[in-house]
């Protein structure tokens, strides 16, 4: 069924979104892969065309617009090329909101113009190594010294960890307040007892830079307090439902990307003299994966529209974010079989969407933890 979601500037926006992949990260995802990390550069290139900072104000330097369905086209383009390196997602929509709707007069002017020409790389820090869905668990201390926080502790499986030059931290400001005494604190890149650990080793989205942060006696400036002292859960309850979204509008759009390619492979593919298309369980197969991947595909449409509205609640977009990631996950995996055993060669797409999609049902909160918050919503 033809989409109705987007509308032709979006569309328009597809075709930088393409142009922007085929030029400028295609020719070198594989060395990013090698390398663990994509290049410096190409973050500053993304500005220039126009993907960074999408919903900033336009005085900063942004987009100005507050229509997610443009970040839906970004992401979704991403995922069909296999661009997992560039954490244009993570930097938009779930580091974005936090400085566009939280951050003061002095600090925007400080931030954004540096978040929209990629001359700031950015990352939240809120893994730590004994606390990851469960954020009430974070050990990381910010001590009030006066004009100035003490900030002590560690995380990790950090996403752009290496390449961030602007950390939002969250930290435990009021050691007996539990989850209501964590705040956001913005640490800058050189600042004194601020440390980088080893970019951590992945089974998969090898190009994108995770990493260890480490933070010994760091001194950050109240200035750099990022909303009001112990609200940080608050807020980041509040940015979820667009992080869960953002994840599942790429799960989706990968799980059709590689149903494609499979069902391509399946038509010229041959066994026992004719193709596989040919074999009634891979036609089975096929069907039921495009039958499970349209009906994902209406319901995600909706909840970006909703979205849109200011309607989408913390259940619906917990049931997008498990149901498309292990529809992803799911997909692959019965792709990959169709394969046989060119599925399990990495010079195949489908084996490495099978290694980059499996961290799908993991961050931003686990398969578990979403059907935790639906079924409470349901039964009390």
């Amino acid at each position: 069924m033809p989409r109705d979601l987007y509308g032709p500037d979006h569309e328009a926006f597809r075709e930088t979104v393409r142009a922007f992949l085929a030029k400028e990260v295609a020719p070198h995802h594989e060395r990013w892969e090698r390398d663990g990390v994509v290049d410096r550069e190409v973050w500053c290139s993304a500005g220039r065309q126009g993907l960074l900072g999408l919903a900033v104000d336009e005085e900063y330097g942004g987009g100005g617009t507050d229509d997610f369905r443009y970040s839906a086209v970004l992401i979704e383009e991403f995922a069909r090329a296999g661009a997992s390196g560039l954490a244009l997602s993570l930097h938009n929509d779930i580091v974005g909101p936090y400085l566009t709707r939280l951050a003061t007069e002095e600090q925007k002017r400080r931030w954004l113009p540096g978040f929209v020409s990629g001359d700031i790389v950015t990352a939240v820090a809120m893994t730590e190594p004994g606390a990851g869905s469960d954020l009430q668990g974070i050990r990381t201390t910010a001590t009030d010294r006066g004009d100035h926080y003490l900030l002590n502790g560690s995380k990790t499986f950090i996403s752009n960890g290496i390449l961030a030059d602007l950390v939002v931290v969250v930290a435990r400001t009021t050691p007996e307040g539990g989850s209501a005494g964590q705040s956001l604190l913005v640490v800058e890149r050189g600042t004194d007892g601020f440390e980088r650990g080893r970019n951590l080793a992945k089974i998969g989205q090898k190009a994108q830079d995770t990493a260890e942060l480490f933070f010994n006696d760091v001194r950050v400036p109240k200035e750099n307090l990022l909303g009001e002292e112990n609200r940080a859960f608050t807020y980041l309850m509040g940015n979820l439902a667009q992080e869960r979204l953002a994840i599942a509008v790429g799960a989706a759009a990968a799980a059709e990307e590689i149903l494609d390619v499979t069902t391509r492979y399946v038509k010229e593919r041959e066994a026992f003299g004719r193709p596989l298309a040919g074999l009634q369980h891979v036609r089975f197969e096929i069907a039921e994966m495009a039958t499970e991947a349209a009906v994902t595909r209406t319901f995600l449409d909706r909840c970006v529209a909703e979205h849109n509205q200011g309607r989408l609640d913390a259940v619906h977009a917990s049931m997008a974010k498990w149901w498309a990631t292990e529809l992803q996950k799911r997909v692959v995996d019965r792709c990959l079989q169709l394969h046989g055993g060119y599925g399990y060669m990495s010079e195949y797409r489908v084996a490495r969407a099978f290694l980059d999609g499996r961290i799908q049902t993991i961050y931003g909160g686990t398969t578990e933890i979403m059907k935790e918050i639906i079924g409470r919503s349901l039964l009390g």
